[in-house]
């Protein structure tokens, strides 16, 4: 089964998946009322002296909200691009969203794919957190680092400016509780890329959250995405121990390029990452 390629205008990167480790600093919060999210978060990342992660969102309205999807490219400058802006009218509920936490020209910055219910219906796709406004309290849960994050920088490989993991000084990171920021470039297996990068930091069991794209989907009951831009949420990940070598399990939710949404346990092996996938990878004790 020959791999699926897909081209960027630039020069290939010699390291295909990056990591840096960290402390581990459990997060709950609140996103309050009048905020925008991105504000709202980086507002629970500043309390808890963490400068990168990632949080889940389970419910909660925003009003107003903007959004994204994946699109194809139009011209020679990116192998894949972004929709036109969607701005639902209305309250918009949201269902489950996925957000990397970490900065950009110096600021906090976030990359949130999710699923929410508007007058348009059931919709996915990148939120655009300055534009959406929380609309009651929103508690989000997940972890946080004070010695690692995610630094936006520019991509010559995908023309992109895309989180990298990056070391932080957020000032005391002690304790025994260690977390893996990760990054997978384009066209390696998300699904290996993980096993890898667990492999190298001696990880043999962990979870998995984290937020990317995939070229085309396999979903191991048959099920596939025929689209080469996706934008993809790791609904449940997790890495086990298979005869002492990890071994990744991803279920996930993706949008293809025509707002199709699909949910489902994918391939182990045929599932290439299309831009940038980005983890946070929670080692558990074997």
């Amino acid at each position: 089964m020959a791999p699926r390629l897909i081209h960027h205008p630039g020069p290939v990167a010699p390291a295909r998946v990056s990591a840096v480790l960290g402390s581990a600093v459990p997060l709950r919060f609140t996103l309050e009322p009048g905020q925008a999210v991105d504000a709202a978060i980086a507002k629970g990342f500043a309390e808890a002296g963490c400068g990168g992660g990632f949080v889940e969102l389970r419910g909660g309205r925003c009003e107003p909200f903007q959004f994204v999807m994946p699109a194809a490219s139009p011209d020679d400058l990116h192998a894949a691009w972004y929709s036109q802006t969607f701005a639902p009218e209305g309250v918009v509920e949201i269902e489950r969203a996925g957000v990397i936490v970490g900065w950009r020209d110096g600021k906090p910055f976030i990359h949130c794919h999710g699923i929410w219910n508007s007058r348009d219906g059931r919709q996915m796709g990148h939120m655009l957190g300055p534009a959406s406004i929380v609309a009651e309290p929103i508690a989000v849960t997940g972890i946080g680092s004070r010695s690692a994050t995610f630094e936006a920088l520019p991509d010559q490989e995908t023309n992109f400016t895309l989180f990298e993991p990056a070391t932080f000084d957020g000032g005391d990171a002690a304790g025994d509780h260690r977390a893996l920021l990760a990054k997978v470039r384009p066209n390696e297996d998300i699904s290996l890329a993980i096993e890898a990068i667990c492999a190298q930091n001696a990880i043999r069991t962990a979870k998995v959250h984290g937020i990317g794209s995939l070229n085309e989907v396999r979903f191991s009951d048959g099920a596939r995405v025929d689209s080469h831009a996706t934008e993809v949420l790791i609904r449940r990940g997790r890495v086990a121990d298979l005869d002492g070598a990890p071994r990744a399990h991803l279920d996930i939710d993706v949008v293809d390029i025509q707002g199709r949404v699909f949910e489902g346990e994918i391939v182990r092996g045929d599932n290439p990452v299309c831009v940038t996938f980005e983890l946070v990878i929670e080692p558990l004790a074997d």
